[in-house]
């Protein structure tokens, strides 16, 4: 089956209106169908790496299935990520994310945007890689040392003798969980070549019970909410450009309506 996601020529610029207007059409099918609450809940800062295995014939993406059993989107398959722990704002980093990154990750943030907190949810990202995959995206610590942390997982990530880098992370897109969810997560998208995989460990966390790299035509076959396929659309893109500084694209809802604004 071809896959309508196939990638581009690098100077090819996709229908961004009919991919907008299909979007839209998925956001209302996703209003109707996920279970209400009667209060609507602040959304929670959130990080989510998509890691991209270009050694091959075509890309494969990093993503995996979660289990059954959890609240929000059982069932569905998508890249490893999480909220935002307290751990995460005071974690020791090998470097520092760019300028361009911190600026747009501060965009609009809710509550008190700081450059502080841009970093926490790129190491945000890290944590839950590590944690959901198994994966450790970072550089030697050993002329650094050993860091200390209170939080279990970044101990764990400690001791494999790496320091998180945040610095090989791209900024790729944020999305806001709409009104009336049992959760809601304000999601920054990072994006990382598989290549930055220093180590592989044991998986401490089984919240995906299904894990594994696919490529965007068998991606297309999988159970995915639509956020997820929007940013696959944004993902895409970022492929075929090569273009870091290219501005994000943001989802929300606002006065009812699905929106997809840039950030530039």
């Amino acid at each position: 089956m071809k896959s309508r996601w196939r990638l581009p020529p690098a100077h090819h610029r996709p229908d961004m209106a009919a991919s907008s207007r299909k979007r839209h059409e998925a956001a209302a099918r996703d209003a109707a169908s996920v279970p209400r609450i009667t209060r609507t809940l602040t959304p929670r800062d959130a990080a989510t790496l998509i890691l991209v295995d270009r050694s091959g014939h075509e890309p494969r993406i990093l993503m995996g299935r979660r289990r059954a059993s959890e609240v929000f989107l059982p069932n569905k398959f998508v890249f490893p990520g999480g909220r935002l722990d307290r751990g995460d704002w005071t974690a020791t980093a090998h470097d520092t994310m760019s300028e361009r990154d911190v600026q747009r990750l501060m965009w609009d943030m809710k509550g008190r945007a700081s450059p502080e907190r841009a970093r926490a949810l790129a190491l945000a990202a890290i944590r839950e890689t590590f944690e959901e995959a198994g994966l450790v995206i970072g550089r030697p610590s050993a002329s650094q040392g050993v860091p200390t942390s209170r939080h279990p997982t970044w101990r764990r990530f400690y001791r494999s003798g790496y320091l998180p880098a945040i610095s090989r992370l791209s900024f790729l897109a944020r999305a806001i969980t709409p009104p009336a969810r049992p959760r809601r997560y304000d999601t920054r998208f990072f994006v990382a070549d598989a290549t930055e995989v220093a180590q592989e460990s044991t998986r401490p966390d089984d919240e995906l019970n299904t894990i594994g790299w696919f490529t965007i035509a068998e991606i297309q076959t999988l159970d995915l909410p639509n956020i997820t396929r929007a940013v696959m659309e944004d993902l895409v893109v970022h492929l075929a450009r090569g273009d870091t500084a290219a501005p994000v694209p943001f989802y929300s809802f606002r006065n009812g309506a699905f929106r997809r604004d840039l950030i530039a």
